[in-house]
C-alpha cells in the first residue's frame, strides 16, 4: 500500500492534511518530529509532508526533524512551517515577518510547475503566518509569492523537496486539493489507491487473530456509527463471544436505548441496556456549572460501566478484552497537538480507570469519521445509525443551561425529536452538518388561548461544517422554521417562546456548553 507520512508540527489543521490525501485515495499517517530515518525507511513512504505549527524555526524549542530525512531522497511538501524549516535546515534565511498574514490572500504563480498544474496564475489562498523566507537555500527556486511574501512557495532545483507558505488542506483555499493531488501523484508518483471499505475482510480477519483467545469481549455502545461499526466488525469476527452494552444515563434522545436495542437485534446482536438514569440524576442535582456536569457525568458514567463490566464477568465465567470505538480523530487528539490551543474540553465521556484489566483492543483506531462510514455501509449497518448527528457524550445535559432535572430533560427530548423530524421531512438532514435543540435557563411571557403564560424558550442551532473546527449557521428557510416552531408551542405544554442561533464558530463553538 502506498503510503504518506505527515510529521506534525503542532498546526491545528494537521488532521486536516491527513483526511484531504486519504480522500484522494491515499493512505496517510501522522507521525511526530521525532521520527527517525530509520523508521522512515522502514515504512517506505512514497511521500512526506511536513505540516505548519505555531512555533518559529529560529526558536531555541522549535521542533524539528531528523537531517537525515532530507538524504532519503523521499519527496517532501512543507506546508508554512513545515517550509520554513526546510527553507532553514538547508541554508536558507527566516526571519519574522514585517507584515504577518492572517486569512485570505492571493497567490501569484511565477513559475509554471507541476505542482500548480490546472491552477490559474492567480488563486485565492489562505495564510496563517508571522514569519516569512527572506533568502531562499542554494539550488531552489522561487515559484510564487503574494502581496506580503517574497517566497510563498519554493521547489529544488532536482524537484524533490516542495514548500508553500499556505495552507492548502482548508476549504478556504479553493485549489488546495489540486495542489496536493499534483504532489500525490505526479510528484511522488503514487499509483496504489486505497480505500477503507476494501478492508473490511482483512479488519475481520486481524480481529479473529487477536480475539482468539479471549473467552468474552465487552464493548460500550452509544447508538452512533463509530462504536456500532467497531460492535459489527467484531460481531463478524467471534460471534456471540462479544457482549455489547448500553447505558442509558436518562440524557439521551427521545426513544434512543429502544431504537438502538432494535437496530442492533436486526443487526445480530443482543444488546444489554442498563437503566441508570436515577443515578445520573441524583449526581446532577442542584449543578449549574457545565464543566462540573460533564465531569459527574463522565465519573458516574464509569462507575456504572465497571459494576456492569463486573457483574457480567461473573456471569460469563471471564471477560478479557474490552473494544472501544475509537477512530483516528480521537487517537490524533489524544496524542495532543504540539502547540496547538484547546479550544473547548472535549464532549465525549472519559476513559475507563486503569483498575479495569481489561485488554483494550480498536478496531477502527486508523480511520476518520467518514471513512467509518463507508466502512459501516459495506456491513449492512441502516444509514440512519450512519448518518446519525454528532452527540456529545454527556448527551442532553449540555444541551440543558443551567440544572438538569428529569422534568428538563423531557422537554428537551420532545422539543429535540420535533426539530430532527421538521428537518428530515424538509430534506435537509444530510444538507446540515449538525442541527439540534437547547433548553435555556430563562423564562419568558407568552399568551396561550384567553391567558398569559409564563413558559420555558429554547433555541434551535443548525450549522454546516467540514470537521467541526469552524462553523457556519446554516439558513434553514423561513418555512421550515415557522413549522418547528409553531410545533414546539402548540405541542409541548410549557414552551413558549423558539429563537434561532445565527453565530458561527468562532466566536462561538457549535455546542452552547
Amino acid at each position: 500500500m502506498d503510503t504518506v507520512l505527515i510529521i506534525d508540527f503542532g498546526s491545528q489543521y494537521t488532521k486536516l492534511i491527513a483526511r484531504a490525501v486519504r480522500e484522494l485515495g491515499v493512505y496517510a499517517e501522522i507521525v511526530p518530529p521525532e521520527i527517525s530515518p530509520e523508521e522512515i525507511q522502514r515504512r517506505a513512504p512514497k511521500g512526506v509532508i511536513l505540516s505548519g505549527g505555531p512555533a518559529s524555526v529560529y526558536a531555541p524549542d522549535a521542533p524539528r526533524i531528523d537531517k537525515r530525512i532530507y538524504e532519503l531522497k523521499i519527496p517532501i511538501l512543507g506546508i508554512c512551517y513545515g517550509m520554513q524549516l526546510i527553507a532553514h535546515d538547508l541554508g536558507g534565511q527566516v526571519l519574522r515577518s514585517d507584515k504577518r498574514e492572517y486569512g485570505p490572500s492571493t497567490l501569484q504563480i511565477v513559475q509554471t510547475d507541476t505542482l500548480f498544474d490546472g491552477l490559474n496564475s492567480c488563486e485565492e489562498v489562505w495564510m496563517s503566518h508571522g514569519d516569512e523566507i527572506k533568502t531562499l537555500p542554494k539550488d531552489f527556486v522561487c515559484l510564487a509569492r503574494t502581496a506580503n511574501v517574497a517566497h510563498a512557495a519554493m521547489r529544488s532545483r532536482d524537484g524533490l523537496f516542495y514548500g508553500i507558505q499556505f495552507h492548502p488542506e482548508v476549504a478556504h483555499t479553493p485549489k488546495g486539493k489540486e495542489i496536493l493531488k499534483n504532489f500525490l501523484f505526479k510528484v511522488c508518483h503514487i499509483q496504489r489507491l486505497w480505500h477503507p471499505k476494501d478492508h473490511v475482510q482483512e479488519i475481520i480477519e486481524k480481529l479473529k487473530e487477536e480475539l482468539s483467545g479471549a473467552r468474552h469481549v465487552l464493548i460500550g455502545v452509544s447508538g452512533g456509527v463509530d462504536s456500532s461499526t467497531a460492535a459489527v466488525l467484531v460481531h463478524r469476527a467471534i460471534g456471540e463471544r462479544l457482549i455489547p452494552i448500553f447505558i442509558d444515563t436518562g440524557l439521551l434522545r427521545l426513544g434512543e436505548a429502544e431504537r438502538t436495542r432494535a437496530i442492533f437485534e436486526k443487526l445480530g446482536l443482543r444488546l444489554r441496556v442498563v437503566d441508570a438514569s436515577a443515578r445520573f440524576f441524583a449526581q446532577l442535582r442542584g449543578v449549574t456549572d457545565p464543566e462540573e456536569k460533564r465531569k459527574r457525568i463522565g465519573a458516574e458514567f464509569i462507575k456504572v460501566f465497571e459494576e456492569e463490566a463486573q457483574k457480567l464477568a461473573r456471569e460469563v465465567g471471564g471477560i478479557d478484552v474490552l473494544v472501544q470505538g475509537t477512530i483516528y480523530s480521537d487517537v490524533i487528539e489524544s496524542a495532543g497537538a504540539r502547540g496547538a490551543d484547546r479550544i473547548k474540553s472535549h464532549h465525549n465521556v472519559g476513559g475507563l480507570p486503569e483498575r479495569v484489566q481489561f485488554r483494550i483492543i480498536e478496531p477502527l483506531r486508523n480511520f476518520f469519521k467518514d471513512e467509518v462510514r463507508q466502512i459501516g455501509l459495506s456491513l449492512g449497518i441502516p444509514e440512519e445509525i450512519i448518518w446519525e448527528q454528532p452527540f456529545p457524550g454527556p448527551g442532553l445535559a449540555v444541551r440543558i443551561l443551567g440544572e438538569v432535572t428529569p422534568e428538563r430533560v423531557k422537554v428537551l427530548q420532545r422539543v429535540d425529536a420535533i426539530v430532527r423530524e421538521e428537518i428530515h421531512k424538509a430534506g435537509l438532514a444530510r444538507a446540515i452538518w449538525q442541527y439540534f435543540a437547547v433548553l435555556l435557563p430563562v423564562r419568558s411571557v407568552g399568551v396561550l388561548g384567553d391567558g398569559r403564560a409564563y413558559g420555558h424558550v429554547v433555541a434551535v442551532r443548525a450549522v454546516e461544517s467540514r470537521d467541526g473546527m469552524t462553523a457556519d449557521w446554516f439558513p434553514i428557510p423561513y418555512g421550515v422554521l415557522e413549522k418547528i416552531s409553531s410545533r414546539i408551542t402548540n405541542e409541548i405544554e410549557g414552551v413558549t417562546r423558539v429563537v434561532y442561533d445565527i453565530t458561527s464558530k468562532p466566536p462561538a463553538t457549535i455546542e452552547w456548553e
